[in-house]
């Protein structure tokens, strides 16, 4: 589901100390429990959302709600749903994000290291997961760099993210999604990804794959682009990121305990 067609749902909801405001209302008849009235809602304004959880939020009386890529947070009697970052006021910290890395961490550790692309030292300090799209500029930048990543110890495992999605308007798969499927499906996929970075078309070849598996779980993590590089705790680190940028990030984040 695109951020646009989001931003179109909420466009009817009311602004209100710069957080988006809704009021909506619940029948109490079929409203059970708060997180039945918090599915409810959601669905009320977006309904072709795909509900991925439900839980309780640090703000009192609230939900946190991941929902089709998005994170949004409703009160428990339906009333109010506000699009925007949660702030813990006391650390400047951001809840949300916070949020967000724990369900991403759960979510990539269900794909199987055989179903990524690996370039790793032979003693990894570090491991990032990174959506990619072989045609993407900084995409290939990235790549051109990968001896470096290792010698700085750091992991790089790659999952298929085509921007142009699986299939185009016309419903036929896209270019880019047949090329990654090529790749993944290849005898030596490593090699055919690398060359695929430099612009080199892989044979085409097709089997048994995970590209769209790969593609779906970006959306619902809220991947929009490439590169999108995540670390070991699921935080977003970025974008493209230098050697030197990304061993800085990472060892932040594993200073932090992350």
């Amino acid at each position: 589901m695109s951020k646009k067609f989001w931003l179109l749902c909420v466009s009817v909801l009311a602004m209100h100390a710069g957080i988006v405001v809704a009021q909506a209302a619940v029948s109490g008849a079929t409203a059970n429990t708060p997180e039945s009235v918090v599915r409810q809602t959601l669905l009320r304004l977006v309904p072709k959302a795909k509900v991925e959880q439900i839980t309780p939020a640090p703000l009192p009386g609230f939900y946190q709600v991941i929902a089709s890529g998005h994170m949004v947070y409703i009160s428990g009697d339906g009333k109010y749903v506000m699009n925007g970052e949660l702030i813990d006021a006391s650390k400047g910290s951001s809840l949300t994000e916070d949020a967000w890395a724990a369900f991403r961490k759960t979510e990539l550790a269900k794909v199987p290291v055989s179903d990524r692309i690996v370039f790793a030292p032979a003693k990894p300090k570090y491991t990032v997961t990174v959506f990619t799209d072989v045609t993407c500029p900084y995409c290939r930048v990235l790549h051109e760099q990968i001896k470096a990543f290792n010698q700085e110890g750091i992991a790089v495992q790659y999952l298929a993210w085509p921007r142009a999605g699986v299939t185009g308007e016309d419903g036929k798969p896209t270019s880019t999604y047949k090329e990654m499927v090529s790749i993944w499906c290849a005898a030596d996929r490593k090699d055919a990804f690398t060359e695929a970075k430099k612009g080199r078309e892989p044979k085409a070849v097709d089997c048994k794959n995970p590209v769209k598996d790969q593609f779906d779980l970006g959306l619902r993590l809220g991947v929009t682009g490439t590169p999108a590089v995540y670390a070991e705790d699921g935080s977003l680190l970025g974008g493209y990121l230098t050697p030197q940028q990304m061993l800085q990030a990472v060892q932040e984040h594993a200073a932090k305990g992350g």
